[in-house]
């Protein structure tokens, strides 16, 4: 005897109308389109750091730290000291990036927080 699975929805086909109808212009929302991707909206719209373009791409660790802890220092955006704001963003970014970050460039970063500890004399 053969095995009959119930389901307990049915799904019926989606339908488009294709009436020549457009909504009126009253009804459009307000509200903004999110960006695709979480970690993109908090680098933009986070009170944390005004990073410079490219910043976790540099070729030196020691440039990575100087450039984070310009951009911390000058920031009007962060809410807690340069420090822990440099580094927290350097944290995110390693983390977001995950597995596909090639080895070399996730030594690079790390190399680079040391280097920010030694920057802001907390060695």
């Amino acid at each position: 005897m053969a095995h009959v699975r119930k389901t307990t929805h049915s799904r019926k086909p989606a339908t488009r109308k294709k009436s020549g109808a457009r909504r009126s212009s009253a009804r459009k929302s307000t509200r903004r389109v999110a960006p695709k991707r979480w970690s993109q909206r908090v680098t933009k719209q986070s009170d944390a750091l005004d990073l410079k373009r490219g910043v976790f791409t540099l070729s030196s660790p020691r440039k990575i730290a100087a450039s984070l802890k310009r951009s911390a220092e000058h920031s009007a955006r962060r809410k807690t000291g340069a420090y822990r704001s440099a580094l927290s963003m350097l944290t995110f970014y390693i983390n977001r990036a995950g597995t596909p970050l090639p080895k070399m460039q996730r030594a690079r970063l790390e190399k680079a927080k040391v280097e920010l500890k030694r920057a802001f004399g907390r060695e």
